[in-house]
């Protein structure tokens, strides 16, 4: 029997008892039967006296119905829970689930390196659930938190959770006895630690969490974006280093170069023992192993862009400004001129005083009528390049998963914020109106339609002729970022 009073179940009215934290489904079953047992006892009375006398069973306990109708919905409740059949982990998922449980009772520490769409989200709960986590904290992007809600009261833990976006963790309260950090290659910055890393090792060091963290690709540029990932948990194969530079020394082939005249220290060459000192933290999983056999067909198509574009393109690269009566194009460094003719060739460009506008319409003219019909995801770079999707598309065009899921718009998305977390499986095809520097977005974003019944995807690269993009793509198509030592060299 558990030892809990009725009192303490019965003060609440609602219509079910209140899971007590940390308890599975079974357990509250088993508890509810329990309290059953207790109210719905009964003895033989005797009413009356002598010959007349009558036995009676009645209540041992007075309680009023409300308690035991409440009872018996909550044992209704509960069972229903435990056969729920909605939510069923794959094989791979159970003997990842198992592994996991060991690592991280072991060392506090796991890390999911499980490739998108292969189910890290309901892994990580699953295994939250079977260590008998109380209150578990979730760090993930804005636009995963819907999903994330979704699959938590789907799967329906014991646990209680919160979960936030990486940006708002200043705002977290209470204690957490496991913390997850969805998409944790983006505490990788290196040499410093990122804001978000360092509020997550603030809460490590108030909470004294286990950590889970989770990601597709957690080191897309370089090993060395490894450390700032684990540096919060105290038990990491890292703890010895106080700091990065320190860290550097033992697993970073350190070079230097150039940057504006000056000389930097280059972090970005990391030794492969770091992914092996990780080895005992961490638990990989692929697509193919889950049985994803994704064809992902990449097309490559070319808008002849408005003469305008080629003549401030032509002007900036010769004379390194653009004056008009107003507004001033400025690229006097060569990141600038970089950054300049990135917005340029797609169509917009930014002015020294910070306002924007759109130049040239052919890009998203071109999607427009090369995609007629279909629902598609757009991805965009500069927020004038979504004013120009806007200003094309009117209301067939939303900007959030809810409109895009519920209708027949398609939808666009700023790469960096739509490339972790969330699924564009609706889309008939992933439409790039510019590309990123970035070779994590490139990698990351290209995925989003995959499921485990979709294995071909079709993604479509708008260039424009004469511009950079095309060599844009070479470089993060090898997991290289596009650098001003890419530029420098056309």
């Amino acid at each position: 029997m558990w030892n809990v009073s009725l009192k303490e179940y019965s003060v609440k009215r609602s219509d079910i008892i209140e899971r007590v934290s940390g308890r599975t489904n079974h357990e509250m079953y088993q508890m509810c039967i329990d309290l059953s047992a207790v109210v719905n006892s009964t003895k033989i009375v005797k009413q009356g006296q002598g010959k007349k006398a009558i036995s009676l069973e009645v209540y041992r306990h007075e309680t009023k119905d409300f308690y035991r109708n409440r009872i018996a919905k909550s044992i209704e409740h509960y069972k229903a829970l435990m056969e729920n059949k909605g939510i069923i982990l794959r094989d791979y998922q159970v003997e990842i689930r198992d592994e996991g449980v060991m690592i991280i009772e072991e060392y506090g520490l796991l890390y999911l390196t499980m490739e998108v769409r292969t189910g890290k989200t309901l892994t990580a709960l699953s295994i939250a659930e079977e260590i008998r986590c109380k209150r578990v904290l979730f760090a993930t992007k804005l636009k995963a938190i819907p999903s994330i809600d979704a699959d938590y009261k789907a799967f329906s833990p014991s646990f209680e959770i919160v979960i936030i976006n990486h940006e708002s963790l200043h705002k977290v309260e209470g204690k957490f006895d496991m913390i997850i950090i969805d998409e944790a290659h983006r505490l990788g910055s290196i040499p410093k630690p990122s804001l978000v890393a360092k509020r997550i090792k603030e809460l490590v060091v108030k909470n004294n969490p286990m950590v889970m963290l989770l990601s597709g690709t957690p080191t897309p540029e370089s090993y060395s974006q490894m450390y700032h990932q684990v540096y919060s948990v105290s038990t990491n194969p890292f703890k010895k280093y106080v700091n990065f530079y320190k860290f550097a020394k033992d697993y970073v082939n350190v070079t230097s170069r150039m940057i504006n005249g000056m000389t930097i220290n280059d972090y970005s060459d990391g030794k492969y023992t770091i992914i092996e000192a990780m080895a005992p933290y961490t638990i990989s999983y692929s697509q193919k192993e889950a049985g994803f056999e994704v064809v992902t067909k990449e097309h490559f198509l070319e808008v002849k862009m408005a003469d305008i574009t080629h003549t401030l393109a032509k002007t900036l690269k010769k004379e390194l400004v653009i004056e008009g009566k107003e507004e001033v194009v400025l690229a006097d460094t060569p990141v600038k001129l970089m950054m300049k003719l990135h917005q340029i060739y797609s169509g917009t460009v930014k002015f020294e005083s910070g306002k924007s506008m759109i130049t040239d319409l052919s890009k998203a003219l071109f999607i427009k009528d090369m995609f007629k019909g279909q629902k598609i995801g757009i991805f965009y770079v500069f927020v004038e390049e979504l004013n120009a999707l806007k200003q094309v598309f009117g209301d067939d065009l939303c900007n959030d998963l809810s409109t895009f899921e519920g209708t027949d718009k398609s939808i666009a998305l700023q790469i960096v914020s739509g490339r972790e977390g969330i699924s564009l499986k609706q889309a008939s095809a992933l439409v790039y109106y510019n590309i990123s520097f970035s070779a994590t977005s490139y990698w990351q974003s290209r995925d989003r339609m995959t499921t485990k019944d979709r294995l071909k995807n079709d993604v479509y690269w708008v260039f424009s002729d004469g511009g950079i993009e095309r060599d844009i793509y070479k470089a993060v198509s090898k997991k290289k970022s596009y650098t001003l030592k890419h530029f420098e060299r056309l």
